[in-house]
């Protein structure tokens, strides 16, 4: 086997969260390995040079100090010599009958030991699903099985699978929850800090500047990835645009291999409502001017890739390469348009402008709007309550709901929403590995081969950190299993309401045993919008990601499972800028969760518990936005939002 080869691959995690033994290097120093002729000539024959091994240490052969090569004498009898031997021979047999006795006896308490321990999970597991079974209720909301698979019984199987691995907190939440019907849930899970956070105010619709001519040409924009990622690129094409004094061209979506999603920019978003809104801000218009669409762009060097400008680019980056082709060409095509405009340094009133463009001026069409409406009333068992965001995410749409308020007094069911990223995508991406063994590394490599190439040629020539190191620095996206046993240690009971967003979990119905055992009222937007409702949704994948941002962001708390989701981020960020301090997000932080789960086989509940509220609870302090971070995730600055009590 290739060296290089070795050191490159993954190593799979070992069962107590350490890494595996380090491959052979052939530049280790000699010391570490035995010379081959020092072993040859330990093991008693001898070799060129060297003299024979002396059986020293074989009882009855060879000499010793004590004995001689003579014959004993003749005056020694034979009968002693015989009884002697004799004697020897006795103890000889009973010392090796009582030594295979001794190991015997070990063995047998080993074995003794490991069954007991073996009977006692079994035990415990057990309750755990009479428990649930036992508690479960009839419910108007949509759930599905929520037996665990006698697969989880079967203890020869815990070491194969990482979600195996916890076996044992999964019967320990199960028992906790079912104890726990009776006992009022943490004060603090459903609310935020509300002193400093209701202090904090929407204001990135206030403007102090004149309207932007667009005299310097037209920018295309092409945006890459999913529907969220493809929002933050439009915000950030806003202030380019301004930035430039250029007019901007309503943005496209670039096809991708991996979403698959033909969804244009229309097909999401309001146009005529996108361009009047920013008008006092910069001029958008529909499409190029005739005389410059059959340009080729490409041709006259107007097309700038991703690959052009750095990542997160200084406004300087814009005013020295960009302007001199528009001014040139008159046009300027950025294809693959992504993270390419810094958070800092930023000018005041071109931060502004970000804010004001994902917070104010991006709604979704009429289509999306209604059917979002509808699963937000299913969500709460309740057609007359609206909450607070609805109609900063549904518009028009929530006003009837309003309406029949008087007549119905009947209070909302409040909900979790639970935003699994899980995909195969971003388990393919991370590189760490979830407990499928060989097939599942297999898997996982094939997909990145064709959806991920950069990232699978940097893997073959560069020694990357393992799977096991990845997770200990929390790189790794929480599995269904880690996420339900953080939302059982947080102390969410058993009847909450759970919204799950996300789609096509990677693993599939096994995967998700977990979270439908633990919390049988658990609903997708597949099972509580009809095959009817969803149809003009199928096979636009952003389209449906707009369902799920909406059942995220006006849920009564959310929680998120990886900081790095896009999604995540933008909801937590809609929810901070017009929630006024009610809306709660869970953001754990996956390093300090990793070190907690690590200890998943002998942990106690009650231990268990304290530890990852302790982590949670270090994420909810309300703070300003860190330099050079999104606003689009973190709003509480002064470009996004007015800070009252300095106001004041």
């Amino acid at each position: 086997m290739s060296v290089n080869i070795v050191q490159i691959e993954p190593v799979p995690p070992e069962e107590d969260g350490h890494t595996s033994a380090q491959p052979l290097d052939p530049t280790t120093s000699s010391s570490a390995y035995p010379n081959p002729a020092l072993l040859h000539y330990r093991s008693g024959s001898s070799t060129p040079g060297s003299r024979p091994s002396s059986p020293t240490n074989s009882p009855g052969n060879g000499l010793t100090r004590f004995s001689t090569s003579e014959a004993p004498p003749d005056w020694v009898p034979k009968m002693q010599r015989r009884t002697s031997a004799r004697k020897v021979g006795v103890e000889r047999a009973w010392y090796s009958k009582k030594r295979v006795k001794g190991i015997v006896w070990v063995i047998g308490l080993l074995v003794f030991f490991f069954l007991m321990n073996w009977v006692m999970l079994l035990r415990l597991q057990g309750h755990g699903i009479r428990s649930e079974s036992g508690l479960r209720g009839n419910s108007s909301l949509p759930s599905v099985s929520v037996t665990i698979p006698e697969k989880w019984r079967k203890i020869g199987r815990v070491k194969k699978a990482q979600k195996g691995n916890y076996g044992r907190m999964l019967a320990l939440a199960a028992h906790a929850l079912a104890e726990g019907q009776s006992k009022p849930e943490p004060k603090d899970l459903w609310l935020e800090p509300l002193v400093p956070s209701v202090s904090w105010k929407p204001c990135a619709d206030q403007r102090s500047w004149e309207p932007n001519e667009g005299k310097n040409g037209f920018i295309l924009v092409t945006a890459n990835g999913g529907m969220n990622q493809q929002r933050v690129a439009v915000c950030n094409a806003v202030a380019v645009a301004r930035l430039l004094n250029s007019t901007l061209v309503v943005p496209k979506f670039l096809y991708s291999s991996i979403w698959r999603d033909v969804s244009q920019f229309g097909d999401i978003y309001q146009e005529e409502h996108f361009i009047n809104y920013l008008s006092p801000d910069i001029r958008i218009v529909k499409e190029l001017p005739k005389e410059l669409q059959s340009l080729d762009l490409e041709a006259i060097g107007s097309v700038v890739t991703d690959v052009d400008i750095p990542k997160e680019a200084k406004p300087s980056f814009y005013l020295k390469h960009i302007i001199p082709i528009l001014l040139k060409n008159g046009v300027v095509h950025f294809l693959g348009f992504g993270h390419r405009l810094a958070f800092d340094p930023i000018p005041f009133q071109l931060q502004r402008l970000r804010c004001r463009c994902n917070f104010h001026a991006l709604q979704f069409i009429p289509k999306i709007q209604e059917v979002g409406a509808l699963l937000l009333q299913r969500l709460r068992q309740n057609e007359t309550h609206p909450g607070p965001l609805d109609r900063y995410l549904v518009g028009s749409f929530a006003e009837p709901v309003k309406k029949q308020t008087k007549s119905r007094a009947k209070k909302a069911s409040r909900y979790l929403a639970l935003h699994l990223r899980f995909e195969i995508d971003m388990v393919a991406h991370s590189l760490c590995e979830f407990g499928g063994g060989e097939e599942e590394r297999k898997e996982l490599e094939a997909y990145r081969e064709i959806h991920f190439p950069a990232l699978t040629l940097l893997k073959k020539t560069t020694t990357l950190p393992t799977p096991a190191e990845l997770r200990e620095e929390g790189l790794c996206p929480l599995t269904p299993e880690e996420a339900v046993l953080m939302l059982a240690a947080l102390g969410f009971n058993r009847k909450t309401h759970v919204f799950v967003a996300g789609s096509q979990i990677y693993g599939g119905r096994s995967r998700m045993i977990a979270l439908t055992s633990l919390y049988p009222k658990l609903v997708t937007k597949e099972n509580l919008l009809t095959p009817t409702e969803l149809e003009p949704f199928m096979n636009f994948s952003s389209q449906l990601a707009a369902l799920d941002f909406i059942g995220c962001t006006a849920a009564d708390a959310f929680a998120m499972t990886d900081s790095g989701s896009q999604l995540s981020s933008l909801v937590s960020g809609f929810r901070i800028y017009y929630g006024g301090g009610k809306m709660p997000t869970i953001r754990p932080n996956k390093r300090r969760l990793a070190s907690i789960f690590m200890k998943n086989s002998t942990i106690e509940w009650r231990v268990f518990e304290q530890r990852i509220r302790k982590a949670v609870r270090q994420t909810k302090h309300i703070q300003p936005r860190p330099k050079a971070r999104s606003m689009y995730r973190y709003p509480r600055c002064d470009e996004c939002m007015c800070n009252m009590t300095i106001i004041s």
